[in-house]
């Protein structure tokens, strides 16, 4: 039984103390760069929600501008149907510019311009 014992090892104080100091300090690194990673993550989340946010806004006011100008063009619609009902004899004129103007002459009395030629 004496032989299964073991003898203790002596503690080296030295190297504990370094081991200590070298843990210490990765795990103070580890804790600094997932603090940042999160930051960055947190930040990125933010800025996506912010987008899809107002995407989702675009959407909306794209949404109310088409019924505005559907019903600005449905209105408009009405008033030209609505001009052309009342004004029915007159769209059946043709226009100024198509109708043909006479020269009538009066035989044995000449114009005022025929005179000076």
């Amino acid at each position: 039984m004496s032989d299964d014992i073991q003898p203790r090892r002596k503690l080296d104080a030295a190297a504990l103390e370094r081991n200590k100091d070298l843990a210490q300090q990765a795990v103070e690194g580890t804790a600094t760069r997932v603090g940042r990673i999160a930051t960055i993550i947190t930040t990125a989340v933010a800025d996506v929600a912010r987008e899809i946010g107002e995407l989702v806004t675009d959407g909306f006011e794209m949404r109310e501008a088409a019924k505005r100008a559907k019903a600005d063009s449905e209105r408009l619609d009405q008033m030209a149907a609505d001009r052309l009902a009342d004004d029915e004899p007159e769209a059946l004129a043709p226009p100024a510019s198509t109708v043909e103007i006479l020269d009538a002459e009066i035989e044995g009395e000449s114009l005022p311009d025929e005179q000076s030629r």
